[in-house]
């Protein structure tokens, strides 16, 4: 693609009058035609006008895209409600005009600008382009941009903010999303779009419903400089942080390695695989920077690739059946342990050759027990006094697994829950670190993991680093990690857990779903058992109520933008239904958390299976609301 991208100039050329009947589409039709001067994205509404597919035309035209769990979302292509050329221009003039208002020296911090690989040829869209775009809106404003030249993980962009002093950042990336998507991230300024603030977190309430208002103000792009890609390599305001960046990223990185000369000589194998991303370049400097040989990579998966010509679907959270080149190839060079970071490479997976046969795929909430002991164990080789635990801490996401809190609980140190998604986590470990207090740990079940405090977002690459140097310990001492997870669950107790969900592709079932739940036996009356088992406690952060405190209100923040609602039964399972903020999914999590000695798992796995079965098929309905089960 070419970063002229076939823009006509004239932006009222070719405009088309034939109507729609309906006067508001129509409107939107005429601003589209009128403001969009990609070629591919023009062609796609002149097309759809001319064929009088006024539904399709609804859906792109007619609603805009919103913040969710991380960031705007949305497939790329024509329309107000997907990711192109003019919707990234729209929301970088309306972050622009935000930050401009919240911060008096906005015009000397500027923003970090980064971006992945991905792109779509059909619409003339790639994550480069975009970020180009981005920086060109801020540069025609005389705003400095931190540009990366290339790209990179977007944990980067997070660190940058932090460590230039900008204002913001903005990250150009899918993640681990279909190929169809992209979505633009940003990080926001001082006080907590993916937009990153600049505490280096990303932005959360009321800065995400402002910067859409502001949006929402100045929806014409202001002039032809916004589409100038060429801007950024002529405007002096533009600068590169690519070396500098990098080179400080691992210089502190190493602060999280304890073991490097046993590393260099550990006879462990490790295969990663970078699933058609950014990862594998750094995911190898990080593994120097531990003392260890770069790992084995998957050559079908190593270079960046936006089709994913090789996998099925580049998330690896979808386990072994995405995971099939790397361990293949694991078995072929005799490596124990495969590693695979998603696209953007701030996720994790983690796979283990079992002793028997096969391979073991560590869940998220397993990966998070062995990465949660670990850090702990690093800290206490370091903290003789066990008073100094009382100052660190270790977080996760509600809907995670509960076992940091069964640490904490036996080791003296504090656990904290926040709502899902890491830019919860990432805001509340900048507020306790200016309480003096340190955040050594933190996740969420989707393989999203944080060891130190270093950058406010889960980071992949880091992770398979400690990972590597977790496992190299332990097989020097005769332990796989699997046998390790056996032990933490012997001590702190078996957490048994189930993570799944259903897709539903129609928003309005999903509201009569959740409409049921809340009105199950009566109006204002949730359910009261769930395959049998009585329900003690429902706390639905969505309306802000929680049964189990004396006032009836949740504790944590309420969050009306998603569903969901937390059950907990009588005979100690956690169950959690919430839609997803990126994908157009009704998660479900369901948790058995045991008391320590309690080592009879099968049962345990048994009750879990049949609470876990009911809640789907008793409130969610599956067959009757056409849900589509997720394939395993």
């Amino acid at each position: 693609m070419e970063d002229d991208n076939g823009l006509d100039g004239d932006l009222n050329a070719n405009v088309r009058c034939q109507r729609t009947g309906d006067p508001k589409l129509d409107k939107a039709v005429q601003h589209w035609l009128a403001w969009d001067r990609n070629q591919w994205t023009r062609a796609q509404v002149e097309s759809l006008v001319g064929a009088g597919r006024v539904d399709d035309l609804r859906r792109r035209l007619c609603s805009r895209m919103s913040f969710g769990t991380a960031g705007l979302r949305a497939p790329m292509g024509a329309g107000f409600s997907r990711i192109n050329d003019l919707t990234v221009i729209q929301s970088t003039q309306g972050l622009y005009s935000y930050l401009c208002r919240y911060f008096a020296d906005f015009s000397s911090r500027g923003v970090v600008v980064g971006f992945d690989t991905r792109g779509q040829e059909e619409s003339g869209c790639s994550s480069h382009r975009l970020a180009k775009l981005t920086a060109a809106v801020l540069l025609s404003r005389d705003v400095p941009v931190h540009l990366f030249s290339s790209f990179i993980p977007t944990p980067y962009v997070p660190y940058a903010v932090k460590k230039l002093g900008a204002a913001a950042g903005v990250m150009i990336t899918a993640s681990h999303n279909p190929k169809e998507d992209n979505g633009y991230k940003e990080l926001g300024a001082c006080v907590p779009l993916q937009v990153y603030w600049c505490n280096g977190a990303q932005i959360t309430s009321p800065h995400d419903k402002e910067i859409l208002r502001c949006i929402e103000e100045q929806l014409e792009p202001w002039s032809a400089s916004c589409w100038d890609v060429g801007l950024v390599d002529r405007c002096s305001l533009r600068t590169d942080p690519l070396t500098q960046i990098n080179s400080c990223y691992m210089d502190e990185l190493a602060s999280l390695c304890f073991h490097r000369d046993l590393n260099s000589s550990s006879p462990l194998k490790f295969v990663h695989s970078s699933f058609h991303g950014v990862g594998h370049a750094f995911v190898q400097q990080a593994f120097r920077v531990f003392g260890f040989p770069p790992p084995i990579a998957v050559p079908e998966q190593k270079d960046p690739d936006p089709n994913f010509s090789s996998v099925r679907c580049p998330n690896p959270e979808e386990g072994e059946s995405v995971l099939e080149l790397s361990l293949l190839l694991a078995e072929q060079e005799n490596a124990r342990v495969v590693l695979a970071t998603d696209p953007d490479a701030d996720r994790l997976a983690v796979a283990e050759k079992s002793d028997g046969c096969g391979w073991k795929v560590f869940t998220g909430n397993e990966l998070a027990a062995l990465l949660g002991w670990w850090m702990f164990f690093t800290w206490k080789e370091n903290h003789s006094e066990p008073a100094d635990a009382r100052s660190i801490y270790m977080l996760a996401t509600t809907v995670s697994s509960k076992i940091l809190q069964a640490f904490a609980r036996i080791e003296g140190f504090h656990f904290e829950e926040t709502l899902p998604g890491f830019k919860w986590v990432g805001n509340r470990i900048h507020e306790l670190s200016q309480t003096g207090s340190r955040v050594i740990f933190s996740f969420e079940e989707s393989i999203g993991f944080l060891c130190g405090d270093t950058v406010l977002d889960k980071d992949g690459v880091s992770s398979a680093a400690v990972v590597a140097e977790m496992a190299a310990y332990l097989h020097n001492k005769h332990l796989s990690l699997s046998q390790q997870l056996h032990n933490i669950y012997q001590t702190y107790g078996y957490h048994v857990s189930k993570t799944s969900y259903v897709v539903c592709n129609d928003p309005p079932t999903i509201q009569r779903i959740f409409s049921r739940i809340r009105n199950f036996d009566g109006s204002g009356s949730y359910p009261k058992t769930c395959g049998g088992v009585q329900i003690v406690h429902v706390r639905d952060v969505t309306t802000g109520y929680d049964s189990s405190q004396p006032d009836l209100r949740s504790v944590l923040p309420v969050s009306r933008s998603s569903h969901m609602i937390t059950f907990t039964l009588q005979n100690g399972i956690v169950a959690t239904l919430r839609t997803s903020g990126t994908e157009p999914k009704i998660k479900y999590y369901t948790e058995f958390c045991a008391v320590p000695g309690q080592s009879e798992v099968s049962t345990l796995e048994e009750e879990l299976r049949k609470v876990t079965a009911a809640l789907v098929d008793e409130f969610l309905e599956p067959e009757k609301n056409n849900l589509i089960r997720r394939l395993v």
